[in-house]
C-alpha cells in the first residue's frame, strides 16, 4: 500500500504525541481486545527503538525492536500489533522483514530471540523461527521462546 509511512525511532526522539498513540494502540488491542489484565508498560521500552507504520497519520502497526541484553542475549522485538480495522493489510508481514533486516543492520546479526504468543507458531516460522523452549504462561496467556538464527 503505497500511502503507508514507517517510522523508526530511538525511545528519546520519540514526540509525545507518537509515544502516546502507539500506547494506546497496544493498550486496545493486548491489554482490551485479548482481554489480558496486566503491566503494559514493563520498563523495556527506555531501552528499544520503535518501529511503526502509519496511515493517513493514524498509527496502524507498531513494534518495538529490543536491543541485546534487555530481555534475551540476542536482541529480540515484541508488541507487535497491528490495529483492529486494518489486519486484512497483513502489516505484521511487512513490518517482520522490516525487523529482520534493521535488526541484521544495526546489531550486525541474524540471531533473534522472541517470546511468541503460541497461536502465531506458524506465522513466525514463516521467517525462520523456531521454537526452542516448552510453552509457558506470560501474562496469562500461552507463550514459548522462537530462535531465528541466519
Amino acid at each position: 500500500m503505497n500511502d503507508l509511512v514507517w517510522h523508526f525511532k530511538s525511545f528519546d526522539t520519540l514526540t509525545p504525541t507518537e509515544l502516546y498513540e502507539i500506547l494506546r494502540l497496544r493498550n486496545e488491542v493486548f491489554v482490551v481486545e485479548q482481554n489480558c489484565i496486566y503491566n503494559e508498560c514493563d520498563g523495556k521500552d527506555i531501552k528499544c527503538h520503535h518501529l511503526w507504520c502509519s496511515l493517513g497519520g493514524e498509527i496502524i502497526g507498531y513494534c518495538r525492536i529490543v536491543s541485546p541484553g534487555v530481555s534475551y542475549v540476542e536482541p529480540s522485538f515484541g508488541r507487535l500489533v497491528s490495529k483492529p480495522g486494518y489486519r486484512e493489510l497483513k502489516l505484521g508481514h511487512q513490518m517482520l522483514g522490516l525487523i529482520i533486516q534493521i535488526i541484521k543492520n544495526h546489531y550486525h546479526t541474524g540471531r533473534i530471540r522472541i517470546s511468541a504468543q503460541v497461536y502465531l507458531k506458524q506465522f513466525y516460522a514463516q521467517y525462520g523461527f523456531v521454537q526452542v523452549s516448552e510453552e509457558y504462561l506470560e501474562d496469562t496467556l500461552p507463550h514459548m521462546e522462537m530462535l531465528r538464527e541466519d
